[in-house]
């Protein structure tokens, strides 16, 4: 199977992102939101980025409109009709996931295999409630989509070895690092990373350092490109929480207990850069 068009669905920081890529490498790509102003937030995100590599020379000027003439914008999910993949990047919420696979599932060609961009939940419960199971997957980019070479694909329960493989293809030629997952609470990048970011969160909590003696032993260290708190909050802190939660519920181990300072900082609304403040404060301090 060819696929030749794609749906993204859901206009923020992922799925411009993934938009983008599929663009740059040839294909036609829809992508819709559920407001036209956040489609147009999406688009424009597109444009400034591909202006960047422009200006750093990885893009010609006439690469970079072609690639901005190959992404519809829209607000309808009409464009699933045509697609030989969707690729959701909504709200990480499993009942907005199973509603949306649900429409797809009814409107997409038979042959369309129907993939989704979360971070954490199961694909096998996602892939239930359509009458395509086989065709159902995880293709889990990471952030920033056109920079970042990993693609966990994550293959659930009923999800078939052509789907797998076509995907894995696609993420091969999106220039990507494509990695076989099963699926598991987590999968294998945040199982790993977002531990460490409540272990990091657990030592501000109770004293152990201050928040950049914590960073800057992780950075020092560890050689880590960033600290597990500023990484948090780049993350967003609802996120963390969330994807801990479902970690904690479905191993049912104790250790993947979220903090209470990371529950705190959420119900305050402190999320982190989205918000303006998490544990740092990005209205007055220059990251």
């Amino acid at each position: 199977m060819a696929i030749k068009e794609v749906m993204v669905i859901g206009a923020g920081q992922m799925g411009s992102g993934i938009a983008q890529v599929c663009a740059m490498h040839g294909l036609e790509v829809a992508l819709q939101d559920i407001a036209p102003e956040f489609v147009a937030r999406g688009f424009s995100r597109i444009e400034e980025s591909l202006a960047r590599i422009v200006k750093k020379g990885g893009l010609s000027e006439s690469a970079s409109r072609e690639t901005l003439a190959r992404i519809t914008q829209t607000t309808s999910l009409d464009a699933v009709a045509s697609a030989d993949l969707v690729i959701e990047a909504a709200v990480e919420k499993m009942d907005i996931k199973k509603s949306l696979f649900m429409q797809l599932d009814g409107l997409a060609k038979s042959d369309a295999i129907l993939a989704t961009n979360t971070s954490s939940l199961p694909i096998t419960e996602i892939a239930a409630v359509t009458s395509r199971p086989e065709r159902v997957i995880g293709m889990h980019f990471m952030n920033p989509v056109p920079v970042m070479k990993l693609v966990e694909v994550i293959r659930g329960l009923q999800t078939s070895e052509e789907t797998y493989r076509v995907v894995s293809d696609l993420a091969r030629t999106l220039g990507k690092t494509p990695v076989e997952v099963h699926d598991y609470p987590g999968f294998i990048s945040n199982r790993i990373l977002l531990p460490m970011i409540n272990e990091a969160i657990y030592c501000l909590y109770e004293g152990v350092a201050d928040r950049d003696a914590i960073d800057t032993v992780m950075k020092l260290g560890m050689n880590h490109p960033m600290g597990p708190l500023q990484l948090a909050d780049f993350i967003g802190l609802d996120t963390c929480l969330s994807i801990m939660e479902i970690l904690h519920e479905g191993l049912g181990d104790s250790k993947y207990r979220p903090c209470p300072l990371l529950r705190k900082y959420v119900a305050a609304g402190w999320l982190g850069k989205k918000s303006g403040r998490g544990f740092y404060d990005y209205r007055v301090e220059a990251k």
